[in-house]
Parts: C-alpha cells; structure tokens; sequence
C-alpha cells in the first residue's frame, strides 16, 4: 500500500481513480481495515495517508473519525467510508461509486505502486 505525503497526495489522486485511506498508527480498527484494502488493490490502486502526521491534509477533507476511506477520480473525490467494512462491502461501494466498466478496466490494468 503507497504511503501518501503532501508531496505526493495530490498526484496520486489526479492520476486516480485511487482509494485513499486516513489512519493513524495507534488506531486498532485502522489496522484490521488495512487487511481487508489489501484484498481490492487488485481491482483499484489504494493508498494510505497518517494523519497524525498531514492533518492539513486530513482537515481538507474534513476527516473526523478514522478509519474514514474515500475514493478519488480525477482530483475529485468520488465516495467515502467511515469505520471497518467487509470486503463485501467495499466491493459493492466500489461498483456504486465508480463510473461503469471502470473497475473491470481497472482490474486488467497493471499497477506500480512505487
């Protein structure tokens, strides 16, 4: 999973679709919720940004509770999930939020996470 920065936030999300997911190291739930992000990086790039660490970043985005999750495309964000899901759940937001065929477009496409 791609650590985000101020540096390299608002690229990642530029190039998106990208999910974005706000945490903090001494957050449990944040910590069970990065295994279940880790099961959709096939289908969509995910990346994680502490805001312990950014909260200007966090604040922009009016972050409140973590773990809070938010897809972006294009710069914009698209949807947002508050608090640990199921896969399931996020499988199903995905094809909610993003546009049709984006996430089997997605699927087939190689990504570099580096």
């Amino acid at each position: 999973m791609r650590e985000l920065e101020p540096a390299t936030f608002d690229e990642a999300i530029r190039e998106g679709p990208v999910v974005v997911d706000f945490w903090a190291p001494w957050c449990r739930p944040c910590r069970a919720l990065e295994l279940v992000l880790e099961q959709i990086e096939d289908r969509v790039p995910v990346a994680r940004l502490n805001i312990d660490d950014y909260p200007e970043i966090a604040s922009r985005y009016e972050i409140f509770s973590i773990p809070t999750v938010m897809l972006f495309a294009g710069g914009a964000p698209c949807g947002r999930v508050v608090g640990v899901r199921p896969l399931a759940h996020f499988e199903s937001w995905l094809g909610e939020v993003l546009p049709a065929g984006e996430l089997d477009r997605l699927a087939v496409q190689p990504y570099d996470d580096a």
